[in-house]
Formats: C-alpha cells, structure tokens, sequence
C-alpha cells in the first residue's frame, strides 16, 4: 500500500510540472500576441496612395515603411527605374529568408510576386497575398515611399 501511495505521489508531481510548463507556454504566447497588437493594428490602418506611373525618373529610390508601435514589419526596398519603368524591385528589409531571397509566405507566393503584379499593372492597387495582408501593405507602403521619390 505504501508504493501505491508512493507512484499517486510522484504521478501528481509529474501532473504539476507538466501543467506549470504548460501555463507558462501559453502566458508567453498570449504576452507575444498582446506586445505585437498595436503594430498589427497599426500595420492593418496602412493605406496605399495611388503613383503616377507615367512619370517617373530613371534611377535608384530607396523607400522604408517603419512602424511607431512595433518594428517587427519594418520594411526597406529599392527600386530601380529604367526607360521611366519599373526595372527592378529588391527587398532590403523585410520578407527576406536566410539566403537573403524573398521568403516564400503563405500560398507559396512572396513579396517579388507582389512587386510582379505591382509592375504588371502599373498600379500600386493590387489584390495582397492572402494570409500576409501585414507583410503585404508594409511592403506596398515602402514601395509606394521609393516610387513617391522618383516622381519629385
């Protein structure tokens, strides 16, 4: 009877351990989701202006998007304009991964892919990556600040 008593002990003790590990997990995911709210909501009031494409001067323009609530979305692209187009669009600071490439984000699409549809259109008023809307505008918005340069 006194093992019985013995394993109920050391079973509860484990039920505790794993149960405070448990709570501490979650505290920490819920704190990262309340210190990332008001950048996220922040991220989500951006709106995109509209860009003469018409009239753009050659050369290179460096635009940023730099959040006043949280910095996680903080983005810097440049664009090169060639022949008064679009040439090229290089993410600096941002949807990068490891290798310093455009990371793939959700439905296997990346932020080049967005610039694509960006140049394509000649419009800064193009559908986001579905399941990156944040990461989208923050990129749009840095675009937008480089394309606004190009236009002075």
């Amino acid at each position: 009877m006194d093992q019985t008593v013995k394993k109920k002990g050391k079973l509860r003790m484990w039920l505790v351990i794993i149960l405070i590990i448990v709570g501490v997990i979650i505290l920490a995911l819920g704190g990262g989701l309340m210190i990332s709210a008001t950048g996220r909501r922040e991220a989500a009031a951006i709106t995109i202006g509209d860009v003469d494409f018409t009239n753009l001067r050659d050369g290179s323009y460096t635009g940023e998007y730099i959040g006043t609530k949280d910095h996680s979305r903080d983005t810097s692209v440049e664009v090169t304009i060639s022949g008064g187009e679009i040439a090229d669009v290089k993410i600096l600071k941002g949807a990068l991964n490891k290798e310093g490439k455009p990371a793939e984000l959700t439905g296997g699409k990346s932020v080049a892919d967005l610039f694509k549809n960006v140049t394509a259109s000649q419009s800064l008023q193009v559908d986001v990556i579905s399941g990156a809307t944040l990461t989208s505008k923050t990129h749009l918005k840095a675009l937008e600040n480089a394309l606004v340069q190009a236009q002075e």
